[in-house]
């Protein structure tokens, strides 16, 4: 019955897409954090430029900024991001086109936690002489985050599937080998819910296991 999966590696797809998601799940926390740190910083600039970003990233398609990972950075601006095999090089901008797109919703999940954090508590803290910096690491971000699970575990369910998008540069992902089992195989129905079943598998222990996390460390106030 799955004879037509002979031939391919469908481990090693889905290898790369866990990948994908690992290393732009990581990206997009450093920078979303940074994002939501200058969104709620006292400097206007930092605001202003945070608030920019996340505007303009989340309405443009992640496609369009994949391609111009490639077309602009690459082919135009020969960035390749320390990488000397073309393979790498595509997988590398995928990773940068991902977590960029991906930090603006980190960003907006994370702002909606530091808003649960009361106000006393950054006032009391200023009054002990902490800098605003301080506050953020030592106060405010360690409750947001707490705060965040769900809404974090949803982009990352999202990131996975995001992946996806990579194959238009060709990262050898799951997708890039669906395209091609379609291309020659006959078996349509077969070969999507092999691959439908694939990212169930990604996806859905990443809920539980969030969820349950969610329920252990949230706020309780």
């Amino acid at each position: 019955m799955f004879d037509f999966l002979e031939g391919y590696d469908l481990l090693g797809a889905f290898w790369v897409t866990v990948q994908l998601t690992v290393y732009s799940a990581l990206g997009s926390l450093i920078w979303g954090t940074l994002l939501a740190g200058m969104k709620v910083s006292p400097v206007p600039l930092m605001r202003g430029f945070a608030t920019g970003y996340v505007n303009v990233v989340r309405n443009i398609p992640l496609t369009v900024i994949i391609l111009f990972a490639s077309l602009g950075l690459f082919q135009t601006l020969s960035i390749s991001l320390g990488a000397s095999d073309f393979t790498d090089i595509n997988f590398r901008l995928a990773v940068l086109s991902l977590s960029a797109y991906t930090a603006a919703f980190v960003c907006e999940a994370l702002r909606s936690g530091i808003n649960t954090v009361p106000v006393g508590q950054a006032e009391a803290a200023r009054a002990l002489g902490l800098s605003f910096t301080q506050i953020l690491r030592l106060i405010i971000l360690p409750q947001a985050f707490r705060s965040v699970v769900n809404p974090l575990s949803n982009v990352l369910i999202a990131l996975t599937k995001n992946t996806t998008v990579a194959a238009a540069i060709g990262v050898a992902e799951a997708s890039y080998l669906m395209k091609g089992m379609i291309e020659n195989e006959a078996q349509l129905l077969l070969i999507s819910a092999v691959f439908a079943f694939g990212f169930i598998v990604l996806t859905l222990p990443t809920g539980l296991i969030l969820g349950w996390v969610s329920k252990k460390v949230a706020v309780k106030r």
